[in-house]
């Protein structure tokens, strides 16, 4: 690696170091890592915290939003003293607190096609948005520039994720258009259980530490899903679409003819 740990790095990460399937240059891997955080929410918390934690090298966050007082039940990465600041800078100052190695960037937007270039920056993509049309664009972007997802979504009480890898199925293989305007409602509608979030966003870390150490079996082609009323995993394997818009037999080059709203579609323009 191009990276050496210094006495203190030795010390801060020993515990991965002293693993044989990370070790000392799995760690230096992980110190040079990039991962862009689509979101700094419920999911959004704990990714950033244990990304950073781990010592991922370079975190970017993208949110558009500010803390609310009702953020605070689940989204963990706020405090009380952060209402009424932008997102991205409450996280941001949590990862620079916790782990001097982490170099953090704060996108204070909402992810467009007018945007979405910044993703390909990164490394690895952590999609820890709450709405469709950004799940589909970070899906789509990505695919086109293999760029790995680590997927997640939440509702009430339950959860799922998948991990999305330039050359296995990808989101719309799932779900090849999103749902109508309205049938789906989000948390501020029916409330989410506030630990929720902590369990697949800790997942999707999970993923994006395994992609960034090209280590173990990430969740390519298969959805786990979590309820946590029941406490049961079940995960559901799924295949690519040969039909489907950007890995299928046709694919899309550019997201710039897709309609990125509640119901995805390609322009007829």
């Amino acid at each position: 690696m191009s990276l050496s740990l210094d006495a203190t790095q030795l010390d801060r990460y020993s515990r991965h170091i002293i693993m044989d399937e990370v070790g000392p240059d799995g760690q230096a891997r992980l110190l040079d890592a990039s991962v862009l955080v689509v979101g700094a929410g419920g999911l959004g918390s704990p990714v950033i915290q244990y990304l950073a934690a781990a010592g991922v090298g370079h975190l970017g966050i993208v949110d558009d939003d500010v803390v609310e007082r009702s953020n605070l039940q689940r989204q963990v990465v706020h405090g009380d003293d952060d209402v009424g600041t932008p997102k991205v800078e409450s996280a941001a100052a949590f990862v620079r607190r916790l782990n001097p190695d982490v170099d953090v960037d704060g996108y204070e937007t909402r992810l467009t096609k007018e945007n979405v270039e910044l993703v390909a920056d990164y490394d690895v993509v952590v999609d820890a948005s709450d709405n469709f049309p950004t799940r589909y664009l970070v899906n789509d972007f990505c695919r086109i520039h293999d760029i790995p997802v680590a997927h997640g979504a939440i509702y009430k009480f339950e959860g799922q994720a998948t991990t999305l890898v330039p050359d296995g199925p990808c989101y719309r293989c799932l779900f090849p258009e999103a749902p109508e305007p309205g049938t789906v409602p989000d948390c501020a509608t029916t409330g989410v259980l506030g630990v929720l979030p902590g369990t697949l966003g800790c997942i999707q870390a999970t993923e994006a530490v395994k992609l960034a150490l090209d280590a173990g079996d990430p969740l390519v082609g298969r959805l786990l899903f979590y309820d946590a009323m029941d406490m049961t995993f079940e995960t559901v394997p799924y295949r690519q679409n040969p039909d489907c818009l950007v890995c299928g037999d046709d694919p899309i080059d550019s997201v710039a003819d897709v309609e990125y709203t509640d119901a995805c579609t390609v322009s007829s323009d």
